[in-house]
């Protein structure tokens, strides 16, 4: 049994007391709330160890509530949970700070492997990595280039994390999905393309040269 606990936050009474079975099921501590408010008053307390929030809300929608998360807390893992499928909608919830996304209606199992895959990043080595003047440490989370803060997500520092530990070997999509999400979303999927433009931008923002490199037809390499 784990004691980690999962935040639900869905409006629809029916679905919200199916994620709590279950979640619970699986031995997973829960707190189930009906709107954004209460989300974020749940998330205050700092005890919030993964977050599941459906994109339409009353009083504050998921959106918010993320956006709200990744200004106080950062390293709070997000899964958006949502009907909306265009591909639009799915990057303005990657804007907004969620880590994953997951179209209803959903099998439980896959909730859960998307549930197993953002909190198995929780546990880090205390190691750090280098690529140039870009530094990782694992055990803070924490990325700086040249000596400044990046302010990673969860989902972004595992991602620079993987490319930079085989800098130099050009990493496929599948293998960045397997290894980051825990299951491949297939060729037609956006969401790596997604994030390797959030860590380009980040990484690059201060004129630092690209670090992340595309191949075409193969995937991407961390590389001076």
């Amino acid at each position: 049994m784990t004691s980690t606990i999962i935040l639900i936050a869905e409006d629809d009474r029916s679905v919200r007391e199916s994620l709590n079975r279950i979640l619970r099921f699986e031995g997973y501590e829960t707190i189930a709330v009906e709107d954004g408010e209460a989300a974020v008053a749940a998330l205050e307390n700092g005890e919030i160890g993964l977050a599941l929030l459906d994109w339409m809300m009353p009083k504050l929608d998921g959106l918010a509530v993320c956006r709200w998360l990744r200004r106080n807390n950062a390293a709070t893992p997000v899964l958006m949970l949502t009907a909306k499928s265009e591909t639009s909608e799915r990057v303005a919830g990657l804007d907004a700070g969620a880590d994953d996304y997951l179209i209803k209606p959903y099998e439980a199992d896959e909730l859960l492997a998307r549930v197993r895959a953002l909190l198995r990043r929780g546990g880090m080595s205390g190691e750090q990595s280098w690529l140039d003047d870009l530094t990782l440490d694992e055990s803070g989370r924490k990325a700086e280039r040249s000596g400044v803060d990046l302010n990673l997500t969860k989902i972004e520092f595992d991602l620079l994390l993987a490319l930079v530990k085989r800098s130099g070997t050009v990493m496929t999509p599948s293998e960045l999905y397997e290894q980051i999400w825990g299951y491949d979303f297939g060729p037609n999927s956006k969401n790596l393309a997604v994030y390797i433009g959030y860590l380009r931008r980040k990484t690059e923002e201060h004129g630092g040269r690209r670090l992340i490199h595309t191949v075409r037809g193969v995937g991407y390499v961390a590389r001076v």
